[in-house]
């Protein structure tokens, strides 16, 4: 490829994801055809394809970069949340992080979780959260199924179950984090 095609390539890159982001916080993921996202885009579906086989690709690719900022404070960032803390204090710390990032992003996190089976736990952004829970779970309660425990809290932050709470039940945002936090500490204890 000569350097304009990589240049031209990422800003076709750039474009399909700023309309793709665009589209679905205005009409929903599942109310979003590919079409309309290459025709926002100023992209042909071919390209459009090509980058993103689907719109599960998409929905991947706009929350990747969301999950940087957190990956990083857990990584490297201050304690609780990074490392320094007692594995307690950084495994509630951390869900109470990655509660506020479901939070923040739950349409995009709805459309992952309902895009085909299991996507929510695949995918790559997942998989970190899955391997940091079970860490934490392990260095706070030796002996426990750390895997099994990590794999039930983020089972409980799922943006499906916090939207039908507070949605449908009627809870207020800070009861569904206390209640997750709840189930955090229980699972330690």
């Amino acid at each position: 490829m000569s350097p304009s095609e990589r240049a031209d390539a990422a800003r076709n890159r750039r474009a399909i994801l700023a309309a793709a982001d665009e589209l679905f916080s205005r009409h929903g993921v599942h109310h979003v055809s590919m079409n309309d996202i290459a025709t926002a885009a100023g992209v042909g579906k071919a390209t459009l394809f090509r980058r993103f086989t689907d719109r599960t690709g998409l929905v991947q690719a706009l929350l990747e970069p969301r999950g940087t900022e957190l990956r990083d404070a857990i990584r490297t960032g201050p304690p609780p949340l990074g490392p320094g803390g007692t594995p307690a204090e950084r495994l509630e710390s951390f869900v109470e992080a990655l509660f506020d990032f479901v939070w923040q992003n739950r349409p995009l996190i709805r459309a992952l979780e309902n895009l085909r089976p299991d996507a929510y736990y695949t995918n790559d952004v997942s998989r970190i959260w899955i391997d940091h829970l079970t860490a934490c779970v392990a260095a706070a309660a030796p002996g426990r199924d750390a895997e099994y425990l990590a794999h039930a809290l983020l089972t409980g932050l799922r943006a499906d179950i916090i939207e039908y709470l507070v949605h449908n039940r009627g809870m207020t945002r800070q009861r569904v984090l206390d209640g997750v936090l709840d189930l955090t500490r229980s699972s330690i204890a």
